[in-house]
C-alpha cells in the first residue's frame, strides 16, 4: 500500500521549531556544574593580578591539590587528561589525580595562556567566567535536546492512548518479547537496531523513529533513504508495521529524499498528523489500515 495523501500539502504543514524554555540553555545543569566546583574557584581567585603568579599557583597547587580539577573547563574541556604534545615529549596532565610535578602544571598553565588571562585581569572573577563557560558548552547540547524533544512529544500522544509500549529497545528484544522474525531488516540477525518506540497491539507490533529536524544536512538525505528501505523491507515481515513520525524545516533541503520515502511508506507522519489523532485512529479505530 502506498501513501494516498498529497506530499505537498503533507509537508507544507510541517513545524519551524518544537523548542521549549528549556532548549536553549539547561541553566539548571550549568549553575550545579559551577557550585560543584566554587570552592576551589574561589581559591584560585587569588591568582587575578598576581605579579608572582607561577610561584604563586604552584603555593596553591601544593596546599589544595583539589585545585587542579577546575583547570579544564577554564579551557573550555570537559576531560579530566588532557594530552600535550611538544617537539621533545608526549604528555598527558591528569587534572584528577595529579600525576606531575606542580612546576609542570605551572608551565601547563603558562603555555595555555590561563597565566596571562589570570595575572593581566582580563577577567575578574573565575565563578563568573566559568558559568559563562559552562554556559556556551551546555549550548552544544541543543542537538541532542532537540531529539528528546521530539520523543517526548510522541510519548505524550502515546500516554492518551490504553496502549503499552516501550521505549528505545533493541530489534533482538523484539524478536526475543513479541515473537517476531526480523531478519528481514537486520541482515539475518547481523545487525541490530534500536527504535525509539514499540507497540504491541491487537497481534501487530508497531516499530516507530521519531526525529525532528530544526537545520538541513546530509545526514536527512541518509535518514529519508534508510528509512524508506527499512519500510520496504518491513512489508515482508507478518504481524508487523514500521512507523516514522518526523517533522523540521531542515526537512526543506532534502523535500526530494523525504517525498520518495513517502511515497512508498504507509506510516510516515508529523506532528500535525499527531494532533489530528492519527495515531489514536490507526491503534484504535484500526481505520487506517
Amino acid at each position: 500500500m502506498t501513501n494516498k495523501r498529497d506530499f505537498d500539502e503533507w509537508h507544507s504543514k510541517f513545524k519551524k521549531s518544537i523548542a521549549d524554555y528549556k532548549y536553549y540553555v539547561d541553566f539548571e545543569k550549568v549553575i550545579k556544574n559551577v557550585e560543584s566546583i566554587k570552592i576551589e574557584l574561589n581559591i584560585l581567585n587569588s591568582l587575578i593580578g598576581e605579579q608572582n603568579i607561577e610561584e604563586k599557583f604552584i603555593e596553591i597547587v601544593e596546599r589544595y591539590p583539589e585545585t587542579l580539577k577546575c583547570i579544564p573547563i577554564l579551557l573550555a574541556i570537559r576531560i579530566n587528561q588532557i594530552p600535550v604534545k611538544t617537539i621533545d615529549e608526549d604528555k598527558v596532565f591528569d587534572f584528577n589525580n595529579p600525576n606531575h610535578s606542580p612546576e609542570e602544571y605551572a608551565i601547563f598553565m603558562k603555555e595555555t595562556g590561563l597565566f596571562d588571562l589570570l595575572k593581566n585581569h582580563l577577567i575578574s572573577n573565575l565563578i563568573d567566567y566559568v558559568t559563562g563557560v559552562e554556559t556556551g558548552l551546555d549550548s552544544n547540547g541543543r542537538k541532542n535536546r532537540g531529539g528528546h524533544l521530539m520523543e517526548d512529544l510522541v510519548e505524550e500522544y502515546l500516554k492518551l492512548l490504553d496502549v503499552e509500549y516501550y521505549k528505545e529497545m533493541k530489534t533482538t528484544e523484539v524478536q526475543e518479547k513479541f515473537g517476531v522474525d526480523l531478519s528481514e531488516i537486520t541482515n539475518a540477525g547481523k545487525t541490530i537496531k534500536r527504535f525509539d518506540f514499540v507497540i504491541n497491539h491487537n497481534g501487530t507490533v508497531y516499530a516507530i523513529e521519531a526525529n525532528f529536524y530544526q537545520a538541513g544536512g546530509s545526514k536527512l538525505n541518509e535518514t529519508a533513504r534508510s528509512f524508506k528501505n527499512l519500510a520496504i523491507y518491513s512489508k515482508k515481515i507478518e504481524n508487523f508495521k514500521f512507523m516514522w513520525i518526523t517533522d523540521g524545516a531542515g526537512w526543506k533541503s532534502a523535500k526530494n529524499n523525504l517525498a520518495e520515502t513517502f511515497g512508498v511508506m504507509e506510516h510516515l507522519y508529523s506532528i500535525e498528523d499527531l494532533q489530528d489523532g492519527v495515531l489514536e485512529k490507526l491503534l484504535l479505530n484500526n481505520n487506517l489500515e
